[in-house]
């Protein structure tokens, strides 16, 4: 038996690049992650984030939730491939699409979300990337930082499991502010992927 079997699968869902894709690969081969990334699910067949996963022999799925008559029916397709993959826990990282809600049930309490704002603030439909950061600069904010926290049914609503403050700095752009916002993300999603796996917080 390889020793990364015994370890949780983990599925990871991106739209894009993929830097936080990469950075959760990293800690697993550093010991900062004990788990596997046994697949990366896409709903954009050219997210250079499939390409990372195909750099490490990570099995892909590009789903499109569009195909299916309803999201029930996505639902059900998705879940299947999930636990064909025998997926323990998920982790979306720059996923641009609600998770289907037979998903977010199957899965309850075992999917985080890392989203580049203070959470509640500047989350929803339609906060993402530069939206997040040109709304945080709009508003004069002195901070801001990522959040991780536990999916529901809704974007962005579920339980803050961490955040890490960033300071905003006078002269700051959406994409300075968007740099070290993402440098930090890369540091704190897998830790707190750790303790997740872990069952580290009390999520009752």
């Amino acid at each position: 038996m390889k020793l990364n079997e015994t370890k949780p699968r983990i599925a990871v869902f991106i739209s894009g690049g993929g830097s936080n894709l990469q950075s959760i690969i990293d800690a697993t081969k550093c010991g900062i992650l004990s788990a596997q990334v046994a697949l990366v699910v896409s709903n954009r067949k050219k997210a250079y984030g499939l390409q990372r996963a195909a750099n490490e022999n990570i099995e892909t799925l590009v789903f499109k939730h569009k195909k299916y008559a309803s999201p029930e029916e996505a639902g059900e397709a998705l879940l299947k491939e999930l636990r064909a993959c025998e997926i323990e826990f998920i982790a979306l990282a720059g996923y641009l699409s609600l998770l289907p809600a037979t998903v977010v049930r199957a899965y309850h309490d075992r999917i985080a979300n890392i989203h580049p704002a203070l959470l509640p603030k500047y989350g929803g439909k339609g906060m993402y990337g530069h939206y997040v950061h040109e709304a945080v600069l709009a508003a004069g904010d002195t901070e801001s930082g990522p959040s991780v926290h536990i999916v529901d049914e809704i974007y962005d609503n579920g339980r803050v499991l961490a955040q890490t403050r960033v300071a905003v700095l006078p002269d700051d752009t959406p994409d300075t502010l968007a740099a070290r916002v993402l440098e930090q993300e890369h540091k704190l999603y897998p830790r707190v992927l750790q303790k997740l796996i872990k069952g580290e917080y009390d999520l009752d």
